[in-house]
């Protein structure tokens, strides 16, 4: 899970560190865009109880300027990054490996009950997906095209063409792998918090009427 942070946070150095190489992008607007970028970034990799994200807070109660604040939050951008790759970010890392989840639905409640909303909707959704390949099994139903996996909607159709579910059913598996691409994909804004939660539940009650 952490490695999907990792490359946020690594994707906005990439981009600020091109930007200043070229002289482009750094102006008030291109300023703004980056920093907005790389504080959210920090803040879902982190919370915002970390010493990562409270650093950011301290800066903003200094004066200085907009571009010195960048240079600053792409330092802690960074160092963010050299902790998750050495193993020492410990928010989402704990909270996916604590001993108090029995499955991974549970997982994702608790990080939606942590306001990683985000995380919360990619673990669903790769929940989700698991289950159609288990239930593609159950139904002799072949997860694999010309030695490769079948994409999460191939197998969505297959299942409802076998009547293994309703069309119905299938038109919301639809919907909520939809909702996993979006947050896989970094598209943090087309989703809410509740529907995130109705996602959970909904894949909780379709999995416990189709069991595999």
């Amino acid at each position: 899970m952490t490695q999907i942070f990792e490359q946020q946070l690594a994707d906005v150095v990439s981009e600020y560190d091109k930007r200043i190489a070229q002289g482009t992008g750094l102006d008030s607007v291109g300023i703004a865009e980056l920093r907005t970028r790389c504080i959210a970034a920090i803040e879902r990799a982190s919370g915002s109880n970390s010493p990562y994200y409270t650093n950011i807070v301290e800066f903003r109660k200094n004066e200085i300027i907009d571009r010195v604040y960048l240079e600053l939050e792409m330092g802690i951008a960074k160092a963010l990054i050299s902790d998750i790759r050495s193993g020492y970010l410990q928010s989402v890392e704990e909270l996916l490996h604590g001993n108090v989840f029995g499955d991974y639905l549970e997982m994702a409640m608790h990080l939606l009950d942590n306001d990683y909303k985000d995380a919360a909707a990619v673990l669903t959704g790769g929940t989700l997906e698991v289950h159609l390949k288990n239930m593609c099994s159950k139904y002799n139903i072949s997860i694999e095209r010309s030695g490769k996996s079948k994409k999460a909607d191939e197998l969505n159709s297959e299942l409802a063409k076998r009547d293994v579910y309703s069309k119905l059913d299938q038109k919301n598996v639809t919907a909520w792998l939809g909702l996993r691409n979006d947050a896989a994909h970094g598209n943090y804004s087309a989703y809410t918090k509740d529907q995130v939660s109705l996602l959970l539940q909904s894949v909780r009650d379709f999995i416990t009427r189709h069991p595999a």
